[in-house]
C-alpha cells in the first residue's frame, strides 16, 4: 500500500490527486487549511481509515514540519509527497502594496514546495538504503513558469523557481535512489482557473490531470508537462526570441489584481 502526502488537498489539483491515489489503494495525508472540505473529501474517498488530515497553512513551516512526523509515524514511512499547495494573483510591480502580494505567492508556492520536502527526505533515503520503497517527490510548476507573463510576475516566477528548485534537488538526490518528479500542469480546471476571464486552450479537467499526474509520477518523469498539447506550446515559448515573444504578448490578458 502506497503511503502518499498531499500539500493543497482541500480543493483542485490537491484534491483530484488525493482521489486518484485513494482510487489506487493509498493511504494519504491531506493537508489544507480548512477542515470542512478535508472531512467532506475523505468521507468520499474509499477506506476513510487509512487517510489522515493535516489542518494547517504550508507556510506555517514548524507546524508542517510536525505534520511530516505524524504522516511518517502513522504510515511507517511514505513513498510519495506532492507539494501541490499554491496560490496566484494578479501583480503589477509598479504598485508598492503588490510587493505584500508577490511575498505571499512566492512563500506558499515555492519556500512551502522546500518546506514540504524536506522533512521527508532523511525517511526516504533511509528507505532506498533498504530497498524497500522507490521513493518520489513531487513539486507542481505551470506553463506560466516557461516564460513570464504580463501581469503576473508573482505566479509565472514562483513557478519558474520550482521547475528550476525541482530540477537542483533532482540532480542533488540522484544518488539517493529517490526521484524527483516536476509536473508542469496547463489549463487545469480548478478554482484557481475558474475566475480566469480569457480564454484557456487545451482546458482539462482536474480528474484528467491527475490520472494523468499519477501515472508520471509512477514512471518516475523527471519533467511532464500536462496536457500534452500544452508541452508543444511550452516548446514553441522557450524557442521564441526576445523580440518576437515581446510582441506576441504584450497585450495578453492580465489575471485580477487584489481588490484594495
Amino acid at each position: 500500500m502506497q503511503r502518499v502526502f498531499i500539500t493543497g488537498a482541500s480543493s483542485g489539483i490537491g484534491a483530484a490527486l488525493a482521489q486518484q491515489y485513494a482510487a489506487q489503494g493509498a493511504a494519504l495525508g491531506m493537508v489544507g487549511r480548512r477542515l470542512a472540505p478535508l472531512q467532506e473529501l475523505r468521507s468520499r474517498l474509499p477506506h476513510p481509515e487509512r487517510h489522515r488530515l493535516y489542518v494547517l497553512d504550508v507556510n506555517d513551516h514548524a507546524v508542517l514540519r510536525r505534520a511530516a512526523a505524524d504522516f511518517i509515524a502513522f504510515g511507517n514511512g511514505v513513498d510519495v509527497v506532492i507539494a501541490s499547495a499554491g496560490i496566484s494573483q494578479g501583480t503589477l510591480t509598479e504598485f508598492a502594496e503588490d510587493q505584500e502580494v508577490f511575498a505571499q505567492v512566492f512563500a506558499t508556492n515555492m519556500l512551502a514546495t522546500v518546506a514540504t520536502f524536506s522533512p521527508f527526505i532523511a525517511t526516504m533515503k533511509q528507505q532506498a538504503l533498504a530497498g524497500q520503497r522507490d521513493c518520489r517527490l513531487v513539486g507542481v510548476g505551470s506553463v506560466a513558469g516557461i516564460r513570464g507573463l504580463p501581469g503576473a510576475g508573482a505566479y509565472s516566477g514562483s513557478k519558474a523557481a520550482v521547475i528550476s528548485y525541482c530540477e537542483s534537488l533532482r540532480v542533488e538526490l540522484r544518488a539517493s535512489g529517490i526521484k524527483v518528479v516536476t509536473l508542469v500542469p496547463g489549463y487545469i480546471d480548478t478554482p484557481m482557473t475558474q475566475v480566469n476571464k480569457y480564454r484557456m486552450p487545451f482546458l482539462l479537467p482536474a480528474a484528467k490531470f491527475a490520472a494523468k499526474a499519477s501515472a508520471a509520477i509512477t514512471r518516475g518523469s523527471s519533467y511532464q508537462v500536462i496536457p500534452w498539447q500544452m508541452g508543444v506550446v511550452a516548446k514553441l515559448l522557450r524557442l521564441l526570441p526576445n523580440w518576437l515573444y515581446d510582441l506576441a504578448f504584450a497585450k495578453a490578458p492580465h489575471k485580477a489584481r487584489k481588490s484594495r
